[in-house]
């Protein structure tokens, strides 16, 4: 890789905020708790040679190249998997909802937290801002979500149950605004990538970090690493195609090495229209349809669809931050409840095995706590109801809490 120089550092860092800019608004936003915080600052670099061959470009441009994409189309197949160091969550026993039991078992909520762990195979096809569709692959079934118009069909084969709503046009209109046609698909490498561009300052080193192919096409790989320690996340990986901008893979690696936090790729990809009957759906004879009449609150939000459910924390009320970057620590109060038990009731033991696994009991001049850990996210939660949570390590949980005021 090409060495950088004083000068092209100081042009980047004047073009950095256009760039930023310019990536939030074309990529995907998907929460992750801790690492939402997380900020990028970027070191200009230069692609190395390697195979397949394709000209120089710095990582300012190869991020302008992604918010210039005005891809509308594209069809394909993807595999993610997803290594939080969670335990598997049929230990819950008869605590864990089972499919078919719930009249909104086919609703995404139900649905899409499968992702949270495990290999999935997943195809994909969008056709602008009004038609997108993802379909979670399975042995012996298959679950879609089809997005046409004013129409939100689910499907699940297995239990042959459906879920329908609609929106009015200025509801969807005003949903969409200018998003990409994968807006409403959490679990692409577009939006999976987001989430690591769309904030920047000096806390990270980006490059450009050799090429690649992926699913038959050539890309440039972009490297995102923190140069802060204490954070859980080793570095981002995104392969972007070289042609159309667009991100076809995505690899999360943990600071403490080891199999990928996430990885997600497309492993076929056509950038051609997709056929309008490919988001076409009816029922089929005896399936068991439930109508969302709006009324109810909707619960599922794509954004904070990253596998393993790790959205959503940021909106806690009377959340302050501590620290900045990679090692950003949200801090909110629970109102002195601390850790909440399971209830006695069926399965209530099971589930609180469950969390029992996931802790570790710490102290400190905070008082006492239990850290709550995966590989990328934990959570320090107090005796006294406070909450600290971030992608950092448990000693940086444990010195947070200890300088809180």
């Amino acid at each position: 890789m090409a060495p950088n120089d004083s000068a092209q550092a100081t042009d980047e860092a004047r073009d950095l905020g256009a760039g930023r800019r310019k990536a939030a608004r074309y990529l995907v936003p998907v929460a992750v708790a801790g690492v939402a915080a997380a900020t990028i600052g970027l070191v200009p670099a230069l692609a190395a040679a390697g195979d397949p061959s394709l000209p120089k470009i710095s990582a300012q441009q190869l991020i302008e190249k992604m918010a210039a994409s005005d891809t509308q189309q594209l069809s394909g197949t993807l595999k993610i998997s997803t290594d939080l160091g969670l335990p598997g969550l049929g230990s819950l026993g008869s605590f864990a909802p089972k499919g078919g039991g719930s009249d909104k078992s086919a609703s995404p909520d139900a649905k899409l937290t499968e992702l949270a762990s495990g290999t999935h195979t997943l195809r994909v096809a969008a056709d602008g801002p009004d038609r997108q569709k993802v379909s979670i692959l399975e042995d012996a079934a298959e679950y879609s979500l089809i997005h046409n118009g004013n129409d939100v069909w689910a499907y699940d084969s297995g239990s042959n149950q459906a879920y329908h709503s609609q929106r009015s046009a200025a509801d969807a209109a005003k949903e969409h605004g200018k998003k990409t046609p994968d807006a409403g698909v959490p679990t692409t490498p577009k939006a999976l990538a987001d989430q690591f561009l769309k904030n920047v300052d000096p806390t990270t080193a980006v490059s450009v970090d050799g090429t690649a192919q992926v699913a038959g096409r050539d890309a440039y790989q972009l490297l995102i690493k923190p140069k802060q320690s204490g954070s859980t996340v080793g570095s981002v990986r995104v392969a972007v195609d070289a042609k159309t901008g667009v991100p076809l893979k995505f690899t999360l690696a943990s600071s403490a090495g080891g199999k990928a936090v996430v990885d997600a790729g497309f492993t076929k990809v056509d950038f051609s229209k997709p056929s309008a009957d490919t988001f076409s759906f009816t029922p089929p004879k005896g399936a068991k349809v439930t109508q969302d009449d709006g009324k109810q609150k909707q619960t599922f939000k794509p954004e904070q669809s990253l596998p393993g459910g790790l959205g959503g924390l940021g909106d806690a009320k009377n959340t302050k931050v501590i620290g900045k970057g990679w090692t950003s620590i949200a801090e909110f109060d629970t109102g002195g409840k601390g850790i909440p038990k399971a209830g006695n009731g069926k399965g209530g033991g099971d589930a609180q095995t469950f969390l029992d696994s996931l802790g570790d009991k710490v102290s400190g001049k905070f008082g006492s706590g239990t850290v709550f850990k995966t590989r990328l996210v934990n959570a320090l939660i107090t005796d006294n109801g406070k909450v600290y949570v971030g992608a950092v390590t448990k000693d940086a949980l444990i010195a947070a809490a200890n300088s809180a005021k």
